[in-house]
Parts: structure tokens; C-alpha cells; sequence
């Protein structure tokens, strides 16, 4: 009887489909029955009822198991799919040095790092952006926009620093992400930065464009204009720029040939621009005009009936210092960010210098600091020199100096700018190829492009290709289109530096020992293996509110990192969400809107609340070189600094950014996850900023 009942037992399992591990279900069931067979034989056919139960009790459960796994199956599968398809998200670069590491240099100085940082920084910004945000968008306010724009970088630069100095060599941001973070991070972060250094570019090419032709008298622009502006469309320019064309891919074809850039020429370039803002900051001083802070609209008036243009005037506003109000400085202060890149090349060569948890912050704050000064010498020259709506945003300072009746003066200007906007240009076009080149060599980008040439070892792809990306953008869009979107890309890598700053202070330190990670999985065991049906949910509610609040450790673990990780993206989603109430609405807001300010109050609220919880985890007491004071605050003051001027944008600008991020992400969806070299290194450490278990 019991072989009958063994053999149809089988029969069942594998009509279910069972696996072989529910043989021991078998085993332990019939283990029973076969016991009442040994203990008394002349008690089967009491018993034959009880065990044809047991056993329709036994195969009901086993086809019930079997639906359950075969029915798992697909699942199981999907969520291995997924766990493998976010490992490929976060798999870090190993950390490898430079070939060139090793080499002797001589140690960079603070007054060192200073000096490369202005020179950096200090460009078209100065000369051609001022006259454009001065007459229309800020008025005499720009100076107030440049200490918004400063106050923005200086907050970015320290968190630049201390990401940067957690990597022991040289590098870019890119690098830093990638061996820090993870590969989307690095993707994106590089992404945009190229973004950023190909309109950046662009910008310089139409600013020297526009100073050229003003020097000559406009004569070429306006046949250009009168030719193409009945066919261009309203969001590009008004004619194609062939000069500024011209100018990028001759200047490329220069780097194809193997020019490097020239130390002498650089500082000769920089002297020649600080002479130039010396003599027009000092000029301000001599002709200057404090009325022309206070202008009203008789003023405006009288100057329109001794033009006889009204049409040659920029708009009056509401007259004053501030004629723009509110609005005006802050989307003044979106554009003036452009005039501070650059600073934060600081940090590729703070590797350099003998002390740098001191020099590099010291040289990024003298930096912005020195920067700061000029923008505002320059900006308060131009508007007391001249009524803000009279300024010729094309050519700023030399008609100013006519305006002023200083003729000559002019073209002194004129050349100086010139000669150091050429620089400018060349030097911008350098690192576009490299960061191309080292995603192309990573797999990130396709392959062709890290190709170089066997005599220059110059990255002719990767040059060819971003020379030929800048020049289209020369050609093209306004200049203030493009400082719009060189902003906007800029301020997106700074403000993911600052959330990869503040993620990283309470993550595992990824280069902690084995046994101190062991000690981190057991303290993380009893968590992990715990039964939830074992304790009611006001128990397990509780126990979350404390683990929050109060955690088990005195150092990271990967749940607080994990904590860390989802409260820094809340808070992204939080101050994302009011810049855009704020950018949108201020008066509003401020007016006491029962809807608006109530929302507004709630998300301060919650964003306080959650960044509470951040202060309260762990954080890394590994040393490094240097550490953002005053965490989690100051970055996630950086972050909504950063995302409030993105707001002030326009919407062609927005447009014209997602078209770009959505061709990096078919890029690197499409080709860069299947061929990362990264993904072929299994050695490689898991990312720390996320933590997948296997199920």
C-alpha cells in the first residue's frame, strides 16, 4: 500500500512540475504514514481512510507549491533583470593613476592656484554679456546680479573641492563622478559638460564676432541681416554668423595640427586683459555719473527727443537703481553665473599644490573674490557712463567711451578685448576633446572618437567633432541664447557635485578594509533575516522612526547610506519644486496667496524635516584633504541656489537642454551600457551609493 501510495505520490510531483527540493516534502509526509505501517500491520484498513486524506492533503499542497514557483519563475527573472540592469547604473571606474602621475612637478602656492583660477575665469563675460544684462533684464542692479552669481559659485567651489580632493590624482569631474558615484552619474555629469564647453565656445566665437564687427562698423553683419532674417526661424538668430563659423574651425584646425596651449601666451593674454579693465574701471571713476543711478522717466523722455529714435532706447522700467525689480536681478544673476566658469579648475590642479585642504578653498574664494571685484568695477563703469537704456549691448565699452567723448579710447579697448577674446576662444576649445576622448576610451561614447593621431597624439575625432558642434552653435543662436544654456549646464553639473558631496559624507568609505566591511554586513545581519510577521506593525513603524532618528552606528553603514541616499533625493524633488513656485510666482508668494504660500510653507517644512533626518546618520570619518563645512546645509543651499537660477531661464533654453540630454540618454542607453569598459572588470567595487540585495 505504501509503494502504491509512493508511486502516485511521484507521479503527482512530476505531473506538478515540482522541483527536486520537493522531494522532501514527500519524505517528511509519507515518513508518518509509513510509521503507522511499522508500529501495527493489522491496523491498515482502520487506518486506509486517514492516510488517502493525508495523502489528497499532500498533493494538494505540492501543486499548490508547484503553481506558486512556476508562477515565480518570470517574476524571479524579472527582478534578477532588473538587479542586473541597475548594477550596470552604478558600476564605478577603478581608480587607476595617470601615466604622468609619477612625474616631478613643482608644487603650486596658493598666489599660484589664484593666478590660473582668474586667468580661468575672467573672459567674454566681462565685455559683452555686461552691456546686455545692464540695458535690458537688470539696469544698474547688475552689480547686485554679480553678487548673487559670486555667492552661487563661491558655495559651488567648496563643494567642488572636496569632491575633487577624494580622488589622489588629477582629473576632471568626470573621473570623479565615475569612481565615486557611478557610470549614469559620470554619464550625465560629462554629458553635460561637454554641453557646456562646446556652447561655451560658441559664446566666445560670437562675442569676438560681435566686437570685430562693431570695430569696423557693422557693415558685414548688417548685409548679413538684411540677406537671411526674412528665413530665420524665431528661436535662432537673426542671420548665420559666418565670422564666428569661420573663426571655430579655423581655430580647430589649429588643434588638429597639434598646438598646445602656450603658459607665456596665457599670461601675456591675461595681462593684457587686466590692463584693459584697469584703464575702463578707472575711466569710470573720471566720467562717471551718479544720476545715471537714479534715472526717471523725464530723464527717459528728454533723452528720447534728443535721439529721435525711440526705437535706438532700451526700455526704462520703472526707473531708479532697480528698474527691473526683483525679477531683474535674479535673471540678471542666471546669466552673470556664466562670467564665474571656470573657477573650478582650480581643483584639477589643487593635486599639486603641499597643502591643499588650505589652498584650494582659499584659491577658489580669492578667485570668485577677484572676479567678483572686476564684474562689479566693470558693470558700475558701464551704468555711470551711460543710461542704462542707451548702452550698445553689441559693443558696450567702446561706445561708451564715445559716448563719453573719448573717441580714441575705443579702439584701445576694442583691440585689447579682441586679442584676449581670441585666447579665450582657443583656450575653451581644449578640454571639449579630452572629456570626449576619455568617455570614448571608457565605452561611453563611441569608439571612433578616441581615436588620435599617431605623430600629435591629438584626439582628431573628438576635436574634429566638438569644433564642428561649436561652430554650429556660433552660427546659429544669439549670444545671450547661448550664455543661457551654457549656464544652465553648468549650473546642473555644480549642483549634482553638491549632491554627490553631500552622498557621499554619509556613505561606507569605499576604500575600507575587508574585515571592517564584514563587521558592516553582520552588524547589518539580524535586520536583514528578521521575520516582519514576528512583530506587530506599530512595533516595525516605531522601530523606522528610530532607526531615522537615532541610528545603531557611530559610523556608515549601508542602511544610513541608503537612508541618506533616498532623503538627498527627496529633498532634490522638494527644492526642485519650490524654485519653480518662487521662479513662477514670487509676488504671490509673498503677497500671502492662501494656495501658493501655503504650498511654499509646507515644502520649507518638509525640507527642513528631511534634512534633519540627514544630519542625524552617520558620517564618514575618513580624513581627506578637504570637507565642506556646515554638511548637510551648505550643499543643499548650493543645490537650491543652483536650481533657482536654472528657473530664471527661458523656455527656448529648457527646450533646447532636454533635446540635448535626451540624445545623451539614446546614446548611452543604446550603445554606452552594452559597451562600458567597465562592465567587462569584475573586480571592480560595488558602487556606494547604492546597495542592491539579491533576492
Amino acid at each position: 500500500m505504501l509503494s502504491y501510495l509512493g508511486v502516485l505520490y511521484t507521479q503527482q510531483l512530476c505531473e506538478a512540475g515540482s522541483p527536486v527540493h520537493h522531494w522532501h516534502h514527500f519524505f517528511f509526509n509519507c515518513g508518518s504514514l509509513s510509521g503507522v505501517f511499522k508500529e501495527d500491520t493489522r491496523r491498515v484498513d482502520e487506518h486506509e481512510k486517514e492516510l488517502q486524506l493525508q495523502l489528497a492533503f499532500c498533493l494538494h499542497f505540492l501543486r499548490n507549491e508547484a503553481a506558486d514557483h512556476s508562477s515565480s519563475t518570470p517574476s524571479r527573472m524579472r527582478c534578477q533583470d532588473l538587479h542586473q540592469f541597475g548594477q550596470k547604473l552604478v558600476r564605478r571606474r577603478l581608480l587607476e593613476p595617470t601615466e604622468d602621475s609619477e612625474s616631478p612637478t613643482a608644487p603650486l602656492k596658493t598666489l599660484n592656484l589664484v593666478a590660473f583660477g582668474v586667468a580661468s575665469t575672467l573672459g567674454a563675460g566681462v565685455y559683452i554679456l555686461v552691456g546686455e544684462v545692464a540695458m535690458f533684464i537688470a539696469g544698474p542692479a547688475i552689480v547686485i546680479s554679480f553678487l548673487v552669481a559670486a555667492v552661487s559659485s563661491v558655495l559651488s567651489g567648496l563643494c567642488y573641492a572636496e569632491f575633487g580632493t577624494r580622488v589622489s590624482w588629477t582629473g576632471s569631474v568626470y573621473l570623479y563622478s565615475y569612481i565615486s558615484m557611478g557610470e549614469l552619474w559620470a554619464f550625465i555629469t560629462a554629458w553635460n559638460l561637454i554641453l557646456s564647453y562646446v556652447v561655451g565656445s560658441g559664446s566666445v566665437a560670437r562675442a569676438w564676432s560681435i566686437a570685430f564687427g562693431s570695430l569696423i562698423g557693422n557693415h558685414i553683419f548688417q548685409a548679413l541681416e538684411g540677406t537671411f532674417s526674412p528665413y530665420m526661424p524665431y528661436y535662432l538668430a537673426k542671420y548665420p554668423d559666418f565670422v564666428a563659423l569661420s573663426l571655430v574651425l579655423l581655430l580647430t584646425g589649429v588643434l588638429v595640427l597639434g598646438a598646445r596651449e602656450s603658459v607665456l601666451v596665457g599670461k601675456i593674454s591675461t595681462g593684457i586683459n587686466l590692463l584693459v579693465l584697469s584703464f575702463i574701471i578707472l575711466s569710470g571713476f573720471i566720467k562717471g555719473d551718479l544720476h545715471n543711478w537714479k534715472l526717471t522717466e523725464q530723464d527717459y523722455t528728454l533723452n528720447t527727443s534728443e535721439s529721435g529714435d525711440i526705437y535706438s532706447l532700451g526700455p526704462l522700467g520703472s526707473g531708479g537703481f532697480v528698474p527691473f525689480y526683483y525679477d531683474g536681478i535674479l535673471h540678471g544673476a542666471a546669466l552673470c553665473f556664466y562670467s564665474f566658469v571656470g573657477f573650478d579648475d582650480i581643483v584639477t590642479k589643487g593635486e599639486k599644490a603641499p597643502n591643499p585642504h588650505r589652498s584650494i578653498p582659499i584659491s577658489i574664494m580669492s578667485t570668485v573674490f577677484i572676479c567678483f571685484l572686476a564684474y562689479f568695477g566693470v558693470s558700475a563703469t558701464l551704468t555711470l557712463m551711460v543710461p542704462y537704456y542707451q548702452i550698445q549691448p553689441d559693443s558696450p565699452f567702446p561706445q561708451a567711451f564715445v559716448h563719453v567723448g573719448w573717441g580714441p579710447a575705443r579702439y584701445v579697448v576694442a583691440v585689447g578685448i579682441l586679442c584676449f577674446l581670441l585666447y579665450r576662444l582657443q583656450s575653451s576649445l581644449f578640454p571639449v576633446p579630452q572629456v570626449i576622448q576619455e568617455m570614448a576610451e571608457d565605452g561611453l561614447l563611441f569608439r571612433g572618437l578616441s581615436r588620435t593621431h599617431a605623430r600629435t597624439k591629438t584626439p582628431i575625432m573628438a576635436t574634429v567633432s566638438s569644433g564642428i558642434l561649436a561652430g554650429i552653435m556660433a552660427l546659429l543662436f544669439e549670444f545671450s541664447n547661448l550664455v543661457d544654456l551654457m549656464s544652465i549646464g553648468h549650473l546642473l553639473v555644480y549642483s549634482l557635485v553638491a549632491f554627490f558631496v553631500l552622498v557621499l559624507r554619509y556613505q561606507p568609505d569605499w576604500n575600507l578594509s575587508k574585515n571592517k566591511k564584514t563587521e558592516d554586513k553582520i552588524q547589518m545581519k539580524p535586520l536583514v533575516k528578521e521575520n516582519p510577521l514576528d512583530s506587530e506593525p506599530e512595533a516595525g513603524s516605531s522601530k523606522t522612526l528610530k532607526i531615522l532618528w537615532l541610528p545603531i552606528s557611530s559610523i556608515p553603514t549601508q542602511e544610513s547610506a541608503q537612508i541618506v541616499y533616498g532623503c538627498a533625493f527627496l529633498l532634490v524633488l522638494l527644492l526642485i519644486v519650490l524654485s519653480l513656485i518662487l521662479a513662477q510666482w514670487p509676488s504671490q508668494v509673498f503677497s500671502g496667496d492662501p494656495v501658493l504660500t501655503t504650498v511654499a510653507v509646507l515644502l520649507l517644512l518638509l525640507t527642513t524635516g528631511v534634512t534633519a533626518i540627514i544630519w542625524r546618520q552617520p558620517q564618514d570619518p575618513s580624513p581627506l584633504p578637504f570637507r565642506v563645512p556646515a554638511l548637510p546645509v551648505l550643499p543643499l543651499i548650493s543645490i537650491f541656489v543652483n536650481i533657482y537660477l536654472m528657473m530664471q531661464t527661458t523656455s527656448g533654453t529648457w527646450a533646447l537642454f532636454g533635446i540635448w540630454n535626451a540624445i545623451g540618454f539614446l546614446i548611452y542607453f543604446g550603445y554606452g551600457i552594452r559597451h562600458s569598459l567597465a562592465g567587462n572588470n569584475h573586480q571592480q567595487p560595488p558602487a556606494t551609493s547604492l546597495h542592491f540585495q539579491d533576492s
